[in-house]
């Protein structure tokens, strides 16, 4: 089981999360009418090995979206952050 770091509520299990998406993909801008580029955006993605960075939702405590950032072949954690704080 992960251990997740909710900048508001503490360390919690993964049990109260739900996984969003990758963290590093920019939406298009939601007046983009080619489908060329929603259909890469939905369904070309990457499977990164490593440090990486996840949208968490945290359903089960104080519902806000975090960013963590962790390795997907060890599962170890090096930080989170709330969604809300990425600057683009």
């Amino acid at each position: 089981m992960l251990r997740i770091y909710c900048p508001v509520c503490g360390l919690r299990d993964e049990t109260e999360f739900t996984y969003g998406e990758d963290a590093t993909v920019r939406r298009p801008d939601i007046s983009e009418t080619d489908p060329k580029v929603w259909h890469e955006y939905v369904f070309i993605r990457e499977n990164p090995r490593g440090r990486h960075k996840e949208y968490w939702h945290h359903v089960a405590g104080c519902r806000q979206w975090i960013v963590v950032e962790r390795d997907t072949l060890t599962h170890e954690m090096f930080g989170s952050f709330l969604a809300r704080e990425v600057t683009v």
